[in-house]
């Protein structure tokens, strides 16, 4: 009576060792992700990859000058790179990438896609004004986005914030379309991917 128990015991440690050989699973996506940049008219809505440790930039920082912000770590620029290799395996297109002037947003865009474009609506901003003409400026662009065609912006957590309400982490993706008439935030979320930093 004992022989099937141990059979069992023994099946169970094979298969939990059997396991630990396999690589760490990728973390968990929102389902349809991929599907709905592959059917295309998207706008991905990124904060830049992972930054040295620190809030901001230093004192009298200068965006023609990388040396004096706040940059992607090495964790960050592997993250970015990472964020491509996903894009280029799932055979996604994005067929136009824009970022912040900031360097961490335009070294993102470079690493993951190897293209990009800096927009001054994608910059950090520093009063009301600066936000609501922003804002605006992106949500006019992202209701010009029709399929096949996607469109990635690179920007910072407060633009995102002010365009869908959320606020991601370093690294994260929105795929957004313009939201609905009374919606309370401009861009509507419609799927989350998360990339971590190493």
């Amino acid at each position: 009576m004992r022989a099937p128990l141990l059979n069992r015991r023994r099946f169970a440690q094979t298969t939990a060792l059997g396991l630990m050989g396999f690589p760490a699973l990728a973390l968990p996506q929102t389902p349809g992700f991929w599907t709905l940049l592959r059917e295309g008219g998207c706008v991905l809505l990124m904060r830049h990859a992972q930054t040295e440790p620190g809030a901001g930039d230093p004192p009298g920082f200068a965006l023609g000058d990388c040396r004096t912000q706040r940059n992607l770590s090495e964790a960050g620029r592997e993250q970015a790179r990472r964020m491509g290799a996903a894009f280029l395996r799932e055979h996604i297109k994005v067929h136009q990438v824009r970022s912040s002037a900031w360097c961490r947003c335009q070294d993102t865009a470079l690493l993951a896609f190897k293209q990009n474009t800096v927009w001054p609506a994608l910059n950090a901003f520093f009063g009301a004004d600066e936000q609501d003409m922003q804002t605006q400026d992106v949500l006019e662009t992202a209701q010009g986005v029709q399929a096949p065609r996607n469109l990635a912006l690179v920007t910072h957590d407060m633009n995102i914030k002010a365009l869908t309400g959320v606020s991601p982490a370093m690294g994260d993706i929105l795929l957004t379309r313009p939201a609905r008439e009374g919606s309370s935030t401009p861009l509507q979320i419609v799927a989350r991917q998360t990339f971590r930093a190493a």
